[in-house]
């Protein structure tokens, strides 16, 4: 899950103001943790723990209430007593990366991420979202190659007709996971490596930050990520987001640095 953070960590400078290019400094002393990354160790620690995802959601939610969540998820999270309210916003998708490392099938990946999903983002396209970024997850971790990504993506239907070259002149601003779930898988399938799906994710503009923090996820699931790349995250982690975040990975990826308090 690791990755998917240090996609997101990456991809925050350039939410609002976009590039069209690869060519860019990957870590910048501006670059921050956003709700992806608040919200995919929240759903982590609930599927680890077996607790409530609403609770949790809401709980890493209120500890972080500015790090840039839409606005009905912001209302959600403040009323204890507010349900779901049918989403189908990205989302869904960029906190449930948990779901494909936990799971020991891709039928439990899929049940664990619509259970990630569901508490705001039960629409079709929102729990769809969650479900195809897990599963990939999955896939990859269990020997997966590209082409069967590719298949298995399109299998759940979404076209990856498009190459990221092809997209990035036009390609605008989408908070749906339809319209920035693909975009973020076509990245990792161009890639070379952990940091060029990255790049590529965050080169086409649009919701910078959730696209690189998808691409950084199933990256991370085919290639792993380079040791520099996670110390230099981890020593810019607050002590409530690293506990959580490092409890997960020594349990079902590989452990990180230790945070140098």
């Amino acid at each position: 899950m690791i990755g998917a953070v240090i996609g997101d960590f990456v991809g925050s400078i350039y939410e609002w103001h976009n590039i069209k290019t690869t060519d860019f400094p990957f870590f910048s002393p501006a670059c921050r943790f956003t709700d992806d990354s608040v919200m995919s160790i929240a759903v982590a620690e609930a599927l680890m723990n077996g607790t409530d995802m609403a609770a949790s959601l809401r709980k890493y939610g209120r500890l972080y209430p500015r790090a840039g969540y839409g606005g009905r998820f912001l209302q959600w999270l403040q009323d204890d007593s507010a349900g779901d309210y049918g989403s189908f916003g990205n989302g869904s998708a960029m906190r449930a990366s948990a779901a494909g490392w936990i799971a020991s099938t891709l039928e439990e990946a899929l049940a664990l991420a619509q259970l990630s999903a569901i508490p705001t983002h039960s629409h079709p396209e929102g729990v769809r979202g969650a479900q195809v970024a897990a599963g990939c997850i999955w896939l990859l971790r269990n020997g997966a190659d590209k082409q069967q990504l590719r298949n298995w993506v399109v299998s759940q239907g979404y076209a990856l007709d498009f190459t990221m070259d092809e997209i990035r002149p036009d390609y605008q601003f989408d908070v749906t996971c339809q319209g920035s779930v693909p975009q973020a898988i076509e990245a990792f399938l161009e890639a070379a490596d952990f940091e060029s799906a990255v790049r590529l994710a965050v080169s086409i503009g649009g919701d910078s930050d959730t696209i690189a923090s998808i691409a950084g996820a199933l990256a991370e699931a085919y290639w792993g990520v380079p040791e520099e790349l996670t110390a230099h995250v981890v020593s810019c982690m607050p002590e409530n987001l690293y506990l959580p975040l490092a409890a997960f990975e020594a349990k079902y990826a590989r452990p990180i640095p230790a945070l140098q308090l």
